[in-house]
């Protein structure tokens, strides 16, 4: 037998929340504003305490025997809650490591790009995991790939510091680089280049608005235009019996 109504997400659950009216249950326990214990109140007494307070009656608990409720601002209550989702991802992100392959002959272009991309990840409070492989004869050259990691490591500082010296593993160089706390890390060009687009392409709509409606004209519709009178008079005056 299928279900009428599909089950609803824990994440939607969870994120929901009862706030003063809406709460349904007869005795609630009480935590005061000033985030001690108040004890178990009936949800009418509950209800005036907060509004003598000028606050709301927030459940926060619901599960529990009686459910828990706390006065607080709701504004306040959900500022605090996404500072702690905010907080915790920054956690998990902490916890998770991106690699960057290299080779001893990339291209400066495509170093640049791995750059970027290493840069992005330690602004995130991601690992960087550096991987540099030597392919056939270029082992015979290993300086080559210790150079280059030095100058990648070298350009990503600002960012980011090795965990410990580059070392050789088999065929490749690698090496762990932790992202600089926040306070100590320079800010992120790549964001501050994207902001900068954004508000370029903010004045040229504006530019665009200025000087006139016909700039939004797509280039077929204004060739119609200009050739529909030519055509008119081509085929020359009307003839309706005047």
């Amino acid at each position: 037998m299928s279900r009428p109504f599909p089950p609803r997400s824990s994440s939607s659950a969870a994120s929901f929340v009862r706030v003063n009216g809406k709460i349904r249950a007869r005795e609630v326990r009480v935590i005061g504003v000033d985030n001690k214990m108040i004890g178990i109140l009936s949800l009418s007494d509950a209800l005036n305490l907060a509004r003598t307070n000028a606050v709301d009656l927030v459940e926060i608990a619901a599960t529990a025997v009686p459910p828990v409720c706390r006065l607080v601002d709701f504004g306040k209550f959900r500022y605090e809650q996404a500072k702690k989702e905010k907080e915790s991802k920054k956690h998990h992100h902490a916890n998770k490591v991106k690699e960057i392959q290299l080779s001893p002959k990339i291209d400066p272009h495509d170093l640049g790009v791995k750059l970027s991309h290493g840069i992005d990840f330690l602004c995130e409070e991601m690992k960087v995991k550096i991987v540099l492989k030597f392919r056939g004869r270029e082992m015979a050259h290993t300086e080559f790939g210790f150079q280059l990691i030095e100058k990648f490591l070298k350009e990503i500082a600002p960012y980011g510091h090795p965990d410990s010296n580059p070392k050789l593993l088999g065929k490749a160089i690698n090496v762990m680089i932790s992202p600089l706390p926040r306070n100590k890390r320079a800010k992120n060009p790549n964001e501050e280049n994207s902001t900068a687009r954004q508000r370029r392409e903010l004045r040229i709509q504006e530019r665009g608005r200025e000087q006139g409606i016909t700039r939004c004209i797509p280039r077929s519709w204004r060739c119609l235009r200009s050739w529909i009178p030519g055509s008119l008079a081509a085929l020359g005056p009307r003839n309706d019996g005047h």
